[in-house]
């Protein structure tokens, strides 16, 4: 894979509650100058002003999922309303550990519901969930209608993404959503990884170590 090839599978990614607005421009700028896919961004900082080939991307019940539904879909319907292309929204975990994947459906239509126009990614946050568990999250999200399955947030202390999680969702629904992996991918290696193993975008915040290898 050449160097902008892999750029394209990225959303360059800041999402610490500490960025300031100079952060954001950075991540902007750098965006711009590796040429990968979109920018990621807590919704306080939307709108932001990207190059045309940018894509914009925010969260959603960012980052535990334990927000009420009504929430989320209130928050992805405002992002969208600000400039979100995509919003990566987190799932409530306690239903999915309770094996209640109907709730875990619902909680994800609710928030497709409020963004008809927009890429909704879903979060499962796979290194808290059995296998079993992340195969029928998968096939919630994808009956919920969603656009994407992701890993990870990336801040839980369970872990980040994983080749064995990114093949077990690829299996599930591969082919017919986008795969996500995010959450520790800070180098080339692993990035060729994730997409060996089924992913279709990748959620960086290392974007540029991730292209040097390239």
């Amino acid at each position: 894979m050449k160097r902008n090839e892999l750029a394209r599978y990225i959303d360059h990614t800041l999402l610490k509650p500490e960025s300031t607005a100079a952060d954001v421009e950075k991540l902007i700028a750098e965006a711009a100058e590796l040429g990968v896919y979109s920018v990621c961004v807590s919704p306080s900082r939307l709108p932001v002003d990207v190059p045309a080939e940018v894509k914009v991307a925010t969260v959603c019940g960012f980052p535990s999922g334990a927000h009420h539904s009504h929430i989320k879909a209130a928050e992805a319907a405002l992002a969208a309303s600000t400039g979100a292309d995509e919003v990566d929204m987190v799932i409530n975990l306690a239903f999915a550990v309770d094996n209640d994947f109907e709730a875990v459906e619902s909680d994800i239509r609710a928030v497709r519901d409020a963004i008809p126009n927009a890429v909704l990614k879903v979060i499962l946050e796979t290194a808290v969930l059995t296998d079993e568990q992340v195969t029928a999250c998968c096939v919630a999200a994808e009956r919920a209608g969603a656009d994407f399955v992701k890993t990870s947030t990336g801040f839980h202390p369970a872990g980040g993404a994983t080749v064995h999680a990114v093949e077990l969702m690829h299996a599930a629904v591969g082919g017919r959503l986008g795969i996500k992996a995010s959450g520790g991918i800070r180098d080339t290696a692993t990035a060729l990884a994730m997409i060996d193993a089924g992913a279709t975008r990748l959620g960086c915040s290392s974007s540029a170590a991730v292209l040097a290898g390239l």
